[in-house]
């Protein structure tokens, strides 16, 4: 596909160097908070601090492919077409950049050594025609949303195709993206190809103008990403791939969905006709691994942190899973899932993880970051919105007392993937257009 290639007037050059300003008034902050984050949490960190400013490693070969991924949700939701693209492509340069430690922690334990790694710089005009020049790609990937003018225009400069791949545009970011239009249009012009995840993304990006050309309907890579899953071995998480303990499982939780978990379990312990599950709390963000675990000591729960322990004893109630990368091996051994970030109101994560694992799941009313796979899911009966911890304790006893329905739950979940998937290939064929 050819790269269209228009001019920048002269007031949306005026209006790019306006916003350039403000962000370099505000960098001397920015790098402070960074390397006070570095320095507190993630000594290596300190080594990466001169690539937000461009000064990155050279590619070791031109040409390759540029994927952003801003977190682990995105670097999770691009693995599957980076992996796509080393087995069709072998030797092919992969660059990926994220602007979270934890989005990097991500990319390190899928990809190892098998792809060219850094942060993403500071969206200032100098830092990305530096980064690019040194990287070279042919093509550049945007996951989901993060849309940065700066990095946009250099490669639109260059020449560089510039791909958004599953596409999210909410309701909410649409809003605030026309109330910056003067920044925002321009930049959406250089954009060569918008694949939307679905179609409220789809429609969104068409109402700020985008050109219909440039814009298709992928679907969702998620439904792939979790079809991939390996789920084909029985997990040992903490010893509990034979416990006749019920499991439930709290994935990507914010504050104060794990004090409503425990309080929703504490409701099954109250009765001891009830069931007792084994609660495992695996919080979004590793800064919070400290305040929840006080949280728990301070409800006097008997609890276990799985960085400290490797298995557990018929007295322990809850696990804090402490550790980055392992929440799919707590699904794999759970009974029923809840996916936070839906009681927060944080838009909620992804539900096709403990979907993959034919487990049923439990969400707040926040799914506005996904709304058609949740859409699909409450349909299918695989996923329930429930916004209080008696209406999830309600949830939790009707699935642990009754297996078949539970099992059933879990099916309908699993199902909803296998009927969805086809947007890798889809993506991958805009990208071949490119080349």
């Amino acid at each position: 596909m050819a790269l269209q290639h228009s001019t920048e007037t002269i007031g949306e050059r005026l209006v790019r160097w306006a916003y350039s300003a403000i962000l370099m008034l505000a960098a001397p902050f920015a790098y402070a908070g960074l390397l006070k984050r570095g320095v507190r949490k993630q000594r290596h960190d300190t080594r990466h601090f001169l690539s937000r400013f461009g000064c990155v490693a050279r590619s070791a070969h031109s040409g390759g492919y540029f994927f952003h991924c801003v977190s682990v949700g995105e670097v999770v939701a691009a693995s599957c077409v980076i992996k796509a693209l080393l087995q069709t492509e072998p030797g092919v340069t992969i660059t990926i950049t994220t602007t979270t430690p934890t989005g990097s922690a991500r990319v390190r334990a899928i990809f190892g050594d098998q792809v060219h790694h850094f942060y993403l710089p500071f969206d200032f005009p100098f830092s990305m025609r530096w980064m690019l020049s040194r990287v070279k790609p042919c093509l550049v990937c945007i996951t989901e949303v993060e849309l940065w003018p700066n990095l946009i225009h250099a490669c639109w400069k260059k020449k560089i195709p510039t791909v958004v791949i599953n596409a999210r545009m909410t309701d909410r970011s649409a809003a605030r993206y026309q109330k910056i239009s003067a920044l925002f249009a321009p930049m959406l012009r250089k954009v060569s190809m918008v694949c939307a995840q679905g179609q409220r993304d789809y429609e969104n990006y068409k109402a700020l103008g985008i050109q219909s050309e440039k814009l298709t309907l992928t679907n969702n890579i998620k439904f792939d990403q979790a079809v991939s899953l390996d789920n084909s071995q029985n997990s040992d998480f903490m010893g509990l791939s034979n416990t006749e303990r019920y499991i439930v499982v709290a994935g990507s939780t914010h504050e104060p969905e794990e004090q409503i978990l425990l309080d929703a379990v504490q409701r099954l312990q109250d009765s001891a006709k009830r069931p007792k599950p084994l609660l495992i709390i695996v919080p979004r963000h590793p800064e919070r691994f400290e305040s929840v675990s006080d949280l728990l000591s301070s409800r006097n729960e008997t609890y276990v942190r799985t960085s400290h322990v490797s298995a557990v004893n018929e007295h322990t109630n809850v696990i804090l899973l402490d550790e980055m990368g392992r929440l799919n091996e707590a699904y794999a051994v759970a009974d029923v899932a809840f996916v936070g970030g839906s009681l927060a109101d944080k838009g909620g994560h992804n539900a096709l993880e403990p979907a993959a694992f034919g487990i049923p799941v439990i969400m707040g009313p926040n799914t506005y970051n996904n709304p058609v796979i949740c859409e699909y899911m409450v349909a299918s009966g695989g996923l329930h919105i429930k916004h209080s911890a008696a209406q999830i304790s309600e949830q939790l006893l009707l699935w642990l007392s009754n297996p078949a329905m539970r099992h059933q739950a879990g099916d309908a979940a699993k199902t909803v993937l296998t009927k969805n998937s086809g947007a890798l290939n889809k993506t991958l064929h805009v990208l071949e257009s490119f080349k």
